[in-house]
């Protein structure tokens, strides 16, 4: 695999359109009532990668161009996801995003909940002022998925019954159907045709696997890189690499891996152990095996599309999700 350029040097065909995008999209954000702008302005500043945009730009540029629909779709599915961060953070009682605090960790959880419900509502509004319903659709249904996935996760998790299927099914409802939507909507805005809009959802899918599945080979590196060591096994996630090692394990080691799990994820010497086992059964390769086999159905599903800056950047960024090193 080619070493890709760097996020700054991808973003460079949309640099202006990025530039645009805050500004439309702090203003699609604007109340006026005190408090709320002041949390809405923390939560502007304390953005990430903005890969999500990225994505619906590339994908309308490499389609037909983009246009200002291509904005407000991107603002769509920003709108929305940050609202479900928002609540999850309250599910979760996690005082931290991103390294930052948390909206319920500064302002507790009623008001973090009454956030996520303005934003849900700038989203929706924001589609029906302009007859956006097509880009409505398609996220209406990934907030959708996100949901049930995250709920198929808890059901499973307190078994830890999750097999290679229900995995797959896990992580498609709950990461790939985001990076899927953001695509369907930048060929969607760039009025795009429906086979173009299907397609670019399904490469968006195939993304959005291999990303996760790169999210969750992190559990497995070292401590200097990507997520805490051995989290997932601490809050009783079955990933990949785990379950692949668990189904090639004999009866017994895997009934103590499990017991292990149930009982001791909270011992940092029983998690390096379970650390040690998926690596020893090959389940970290199984698992970048699996990842590199979606990111090339991805990078097929490129192929009919003509030579220009926006898909060489769509190229890299897909590269760069399954590179990355957090």
């Amino acid at each position: 695999m080619i070493k890709t350029r760097s996020l700054k040097e991808i973003q460079a065909p949309i640099a202006g359109e990025m530039k645009d995008f805050e500004k439309k999209f702090r203003s699609f954000m604007h109340t006026d009532v005190m408090l709320l702008d002041k949390i809405m302005n923390y939560i502007v500043k304390r953005k990430g990668k903005q890969m999500r945009p990225m994505f619906v730009f590339f994908t309308a540029g490499m389609v037909k161009g983009i246009n200002e629909t291509t904005y407000r779709g991107a603002a769509l599915i920003e709108l929305l996801h940050t609202a479900t961060l928002v609540h999850d953070d309250v599910v979760d009682d996690a005082n931290y995003r991103r390294g930052f605090f948390s909206i319920n960790a500064l302002w507790k959880n009623k008001i973090a909940v009454l956030v996520g419900d303005y934003l849900l509502s700038r989203g929706l509004l924001l589609s029906v002022d302009h007859g956006d319903f097509d880009l409505l659709k398609i996220v209406s249904e990934a907030v959708r998925e996100m949901s049930e996935g995250e709920l198929l996760q808890i059901e499973k998790a307190r078994n830890l019954d999750i097999d290679e299927e229900v995995y797959y099914e896990i992580i498609r409802q709950k990461t790939a159907s985001l990076i899927s939507s953001c695509c369907a909507v930048g060929a969607s805005s760039a009025g795009g045709s429906k086979e173009e809009v299907d397609g670019m959802k399904l490469f968006g899918e195939k993304v959005g696997m291999a990303f996760q599945i790169k999210d969750d080979l992190f559990d497995y590196g070292t401590q200097e890189i990507g997520k805490p060591l051995g989290i997932d096994i601490k809050e009783k996630k079955m990933t990949l690499p785990l379950i692949y090692a668990l189904r090639n394990a004999e009866k017994s080691q895997r009934k103590s891996i499990l017991k292990t799990i149930k009982n001791k994820s909270d011992e940092p010497k029983k998690v390096a152990e379970v650390i040690d086992f998926v690596k020893a059964s090959g389940g970290i390769d199984y698992a970048v095996k699996v990842m590199n086999d979606y990111y090339e159905q991805a990078m097929q599903m490129l192929e009919s599309y003509p030579e220009s800056a926006y898909k060489e950047s769509l190229r890299d960024l897909v590269t760069f999700t399954i590179e990355r090193k957090r």
